[in-house]
């Protein structure tokens, strides 16, 4: 269905393309044709991403930090300088740790909630009103998480990730007008790189509490960005889209003694 190039003269970015899912959009986007800008806090990291993803297309890497609106308008700057454009805004990158809503501290969710909401929507503020208000088009994917039944055991990134999904339907209402869509994903447990920042016993007998049986793979979240992002999907605006497994049906994975 998507054979051939069909974001062939696109620019996209993708925060937190340095590993894991934000790598594997940043690859899918280039098979399809688009040039890619990814950004991230390591700079190693984007360096290396940047060499093995050139090998897919043009890619630019641009150390920078989210929870900085002055990085995120100079990445802006960057982007304007590089490639003159941008129609395409993959808000990936994020990042919490595992723990009971008793032990999360103020200082410690206020950190996860400048990082995935705030910082969030630093790049969508910044990048809609450089990019896609001033063109009247464009499209944000807002990569979440799987809220839909809250989110025990992470109750900081919960919020701040049900922040982003109102955000999320809010903007593909008032920025319709300017001819924007807004759409977010939801990945279930992805093996990924991410993964692995959590403690083994976590992550022990995860596949079995999941319908499908099995985890799901950065190239299937991937897969359906390319769809959203695709002329296939332009009528689309304002849905979360959940990729789980059917995960957030069925199954328990916070114990609750």
């Amino acid at each position: 269905m998507l054979a051939g190039t069909p974001l062939q003269g696109q620019v996209a970015l993708v925060t937190g393309g340095g590993s894991g899912i934000g790598y594997a959009i940043a690859k899918a986007l280039l098979g399809a044709g688009a040039t890619v800008v990814i950004c991230g806090r390591s700079e190693e990291k984007l360096h290396h991403a940047a060499q093995t993803l050139a090998e897919a297309g043009p890619v630019y890497a641009y150390r920078c930090d989210i929870r900085s609106l002055e990085d995120v308008t100079a990445l802006a700057d960057h982007i304007q300088e590089q490639c003159g454009a941008l129609h395409l805004l993959v808000n990936n990158a994020g990042g919490q740790y595992l723990a009971p809503a008793e032990n999360i501290t103020p200082k410690g969710f206020a950190a996860v909630i400048q990082n995935n909401l705030l910082g969030t929507w630093n790049v969508i503020y910044t990048m809609a009103h450089r990019f896609f208000l001033p063109a009247r088009q464009g499209l944000i994917l807002n990569i979440i998480a799987n809220i839909y039944r809250g989110f025990p055991g992470m109750l900081h990134t919960g919020a701040a990730r049900a922040g982003v999904e109102n955000l999320t339907r809010t903007l593909a209402v008032e920025w319709s007008r300017y001819g924007l869509r807004v759409n977010a994903i939801a990945p279930g447990i992805i093996a990924s790189s991410g993964l692995e920042q959590y403690p083994e016993e976590f992550k022990q007998g995860l596949a079995e509490k999941i319908p499908l049986r099995r985890l799901g793979t950065v190239e299937e979240v991937a897969y359906l960005t390319l769809f959203l992002a695709s002329p296939y999907a332009t009528y689309i605006t304002g849905e979360t889209i959940y990729i789980d497994g059917g995960q957030r049906l069925w199954g328990d994975f916070f114990p609750l003694v």
